[in-house]
């Protein structure tokens, strides 16, 4: 009964045919403003809500941020094709995603005023086709064919990137958020946040499903290590820590001089085979602390033992994060082994012997689930600074 028909009913010269035809008038009435009231709100809503982001993928890390944080598809599925893109929607905005050779400045349509743009800093040659890029963003937002920008960047492995600074609005330029790859002391959480490097894309590192077997069967070996191993490095050192124990005969080793940029799908079956046999990956530092290598093991649930030391160059402490390196990962509390020297291994692994499958498979789902956990998190602060520098105030939050 609604409120009306509550206080007729204590009324005693109530006439029951009279009321039912009022209250029915009045009902209706109130179904028509309030109806009339839900449209207008549906309609300001998606006023409101459509923030259209157009992502333009012009380096492989694109597709670690559609594929796995977003979780887009992506249309053809072949990677070898000239053109790929994909739509979603996440918290208020309508993303796209384009991607490809074809993919080229000025020869494809500017389908919404937001565009985040991923570039390659990484060297000379990567640099000179970012600032193209740039260059032509920058004519789309003085011809007002653009409203906003922002930057995915994977930065150089020292942190030498200051090639970009003219480039940010903060130095008047017109780049308003900027993502960045590895521990830079830029980072500041206000317009520049640090992002991960994530799997090898440019490898074609899939999307991994777990499943069973993944998190439950036993493993061969304790540990892998399959990659190059540079002279005079903390690798050689590595190398040396596991001869002599003969702990390589417990662990999947297959160590070369030269680093291939080229996998073959053998190599690259034989290094998923590794990941998926063995409890434990070691990652020693490359170029720099953060390799392919953590997430890859995350994605097959294999334990990452990383080398936790600061790599020559820029990369460092920011005025936000303290812990370099991997600032990021420790932040979000990654499940790692993390070790300051190799000499730490041997006590690691004989640890490792003695634990029953039972804590192996916890430890698995932990890491596993962690994992995914990262990826949602990166997403949804992804989205929220997006809408936040992007929609206006009174529509943000």
């Amino acid at each position: 009964l609604s409120n009306i028909e509550r206080s007729s009913l204590g009324n005693e010269e109530w006439n029951p045919w009279e009321g039912d035809e009022k209250n029915e008038q009045i009902a209706s009435q109130q179904r028509y403003e309030t109806n009339l009231q839900l449209l207008k709100h549906m309609k300001s809503q998606q006023e409101q809500i459509d923030l259209r982001v157009q992502i333009w993928g012009k380096a492989a890390i694109g597709l670690y941020l559609w594929q796995h944080i977003l979780e887009g598809l992506i249309e053809p599925a072949a990677v070898t094709a000239q053109w790929r893109e994909g739509n979603i929607k996440g918290g208020k905005t309508h993303f796209s995603f384009i991607t490809g050779p074809a993919v080229v400045p000025g020869y494809f349509s500017v389908e919404a005023d937001n565009v985040v743009l991923i570039l390659n800093g990484r060297e000379d040659a990567k640099i000179t086709y970012a600032t193209q890029w740039l260059h032509y963003a920058q004519t789309l937002i003085q011809t007002h064919k653009l409203r906003h920008i922002a930057v995915v960047l994977l930065g150089s492995e020292q942190c030498n990137n200051e090639w970009i600074h003219p480039y940010m609005k903060r130095h008047g330029g017109f780049v308003e958020l900027l993502f960045i790859v590895y521990d830079s002391t830029w980072v500041n959480e206000e317009d520049i946040f640090q992002w991960p490097l994530g799997v090898a894309t440019y490898r074609n590192f899939p999307m991994v499903e777990p499943n069973w077997s993944m998190l439950r069967s036993p493993r061969s070996y304790l540990c892998n290590f399959l990659g190059t191993v540079y002279k005079n490095s903390s690798r050689e050192k590595l190398m040396e820590v596991l001869k002599q124990d003969g702990l390589d005969k417990l662990c999947w080793i297959a160590a070369r001089e030269q680093w291939q940029p080229q996998e073959t799908n053998e190599s690259f079956r034989i290094y998923q085979d590794a990941l998926l046999q063995s409890d434990l990956t070691l990652c020693p530092v490359g170029v720099n602390t953060e390799c392919y290598r953590i997430y890859e093991a995350c994605s097959y649930g294999s334990v990452p033992v990383v080398e936790d030391v600061m790599t020559p160059g820029k990369c460092g402490n920011s005025s936000i994060y303290h812990r370099a390196p991997l600032q990021l990962l420790k932040t979000m509390g990654a499940p790692f082994i993390f070790v300051k020297n190799w000499e730490e291994l041997p006590a690691i692994l004989e640890k490792e012997k003695n634990r029953s499958l039972q804590e192996k498979i916890q430890r698995r789902k932990k890491l596993i689930e962690w994992y995914r956990h990262f990826k949602a998190q990166m997403r949804h602060k992804f989205i929220n600074i997006l809408e936040n520098s992007f929609l206006p105030n009174d529509q943000g939050g």
